[in-house]
């Protein structure tokens, strides 16, 4: 009998965990946005873009050569091949096309590092203060 009265008790205690498990929902966070041109988070206008100072200029990703290297087409005419500094290269993620402001290296022009990538919302303020010429990028 005392064996009977046990499996009883670890029947129950089964069918209270499965009962449990069935009636607990699961609750899975919805994505809220599946737009890849504007991120959450990022607004779609600004009052005002990071502008080149000294001897940065803006420039245009044409294409990634690997690692942190690429080449980049410049807004003073010069295609540099750059790359992304030790410090940013986890933060700032780059493909083709995308606009970047360059430090051209002082001892070499031909070469430069890429410090800033910018978002559609501050490329369109950059046209329309007249920092950024399609002419000059390909665009």
């Amino acid at each position: 009998m005392v064996t009977d009265d046990n499996s009883n008790e670890e029947q129950e205690s089964y069918e209270n965990i499965e009962n449990a498990n069935v009636n607990k929902e699961v609750k899975f966070k919805k994505r809220e946005f599946y737009n890849r041109d504007a991120p959450p988070g990022q607004p779609t206008f600004v009052s005002r873009a990071r502008i080149p100072r000294g001897e940065q200029v803006l420039g245009v990703v044409l294409q990634r050569y690997g690692g942190a290297k690429m080449l980049v087409k410049c807004s003073d005419g010069k295609s540099r091949n750059c790359r992304v500094p030790g410090r940013m290269r986890r933060k700032l993620w780059l493909r083709e096309g995308n606009t970047v402001l360059i430090e051209p290296w002082q001892f070499d022009k031909e070469r430069g590092d890429i410090i800033f990538k910018y978002t559609p919302a501050e490329i369109e303020w950059l046209r329309r203060n007249g920092f950024l010429k399609g002419e000059v990028l390909g665009m």
